[in-house]
C-alpha cells in the first residue's frame, strides 16, 4: 500500500482529532503538556487500535458497522458538545468556576471512541481487501497523535481570543463535527 495513500487516509481520520482537541483545549485557560500528551495518547491510541479491531472483524461486521457508525459518533460528540455548551452558560452565570478536566476520565474515553469510529470502518475495509493492517494503523495512530498535539496547543490561544465564549465555541465545534459525520454518511 503506497505511503501517500496511507498518509491521506491518516490525515482524513486525524482531522476530527485535531478539531476535537482544538475545541476541548479552547475551553481551558491553560492546557499543560501532560494534558495534551494524555489526550494525544488516547486519540492516537484509539486511532491505532480501532483499524486493527476492524481488520480482525473483517467482512462479518462491515455491513453492521456501516449502518451505525455515523449515528454512534454523532451521538457521542453531540452529548459531549451539549454538555460543554451547558457548562459555558453555567460558568457565564458565575455559578461554577471549576470545570472537570476533559483530558481524563470518561469524557476523554468518549471523545477518543467518537473520533476513532471511522478508523474502525477503515480497518474493516482493509480486512475485506485482505490488506496488511499494522503499517496503516501505525501511520494513522501517529498522525492522529501529532494532530491532537497541534489542536491542543492551538486551543488555548483560540480560547483566549474567544474569551468566555470559548467553551461554547468548543461545544459547537464538537456538535458540528458530529453533524458533519452524520451528513457525510447519510449522503453517501
Amino acid at each position: 500500500m503506497p505511503f501517500a495513500f496511507v498518509l491521506g487516509v491518516a490525515l482524513a481520520l486525524a482531522a476530527d482529532c485535531f478539531a476535537v482537541s482544538l475545541g476541548v483545549a479552547s475551553g481551558a485557560r491553560v492546557l499543560t503538556v501532560k494534558q495534551a500528551v494524555r489526550m494525544a495518547a488516547f486519540f492516537g491510541g484509539f486511532q491505532f487500535l480501532m483499524p486493527v479491531l476492524g481488520w480482525l472483524a473483517g467482512a462479518r461486521l462491515l455491513g453492521f458497522i456501516r449502518d451505525l457508525d455515523h449515528w454512534v459518533a454523532f451521538g457521542l460528540l453531540a452529548a459531549v458538545g451539549a454538555h460543554m455548551i451547558y457548562e459555558s452558560f453555567e460558568r457565564a452565570g458565575g455559578e461554577k468556576e471549576v470545570r472537570a478536566d476533559r483530558t481524563r476520565g470518561r469524557r476523554l474515553l468518549v471523545l477518543a471512541v467518537a473520533t476513532s469510529i471511522d478508523a474502525l470502518a477503515v480497518g474493516l475495509s482493509l480486512g475485506v481487501m485482505e490488506s496488511s493492517i499494522l503499517y496503516p494503523a501505525a501511520v494513522i495512530g501517529a498522525t492522529s497523535f501529532v494532530m491532537t498535539i497541534a489542536g491542543s496547543r492551538l486551543g488555548p490561544i483560540v480560547g483566549r481570543v474567544a474569551g468566555r465564549r470559548a467553551e461554547l465555541l468548543g461545544g459547537l465545534i464538537l456538535i458540528a463535527i458530529g453533524v458533519r459525520i452524520l451528513v457525510e454518511h447519510m449522503s453517501g
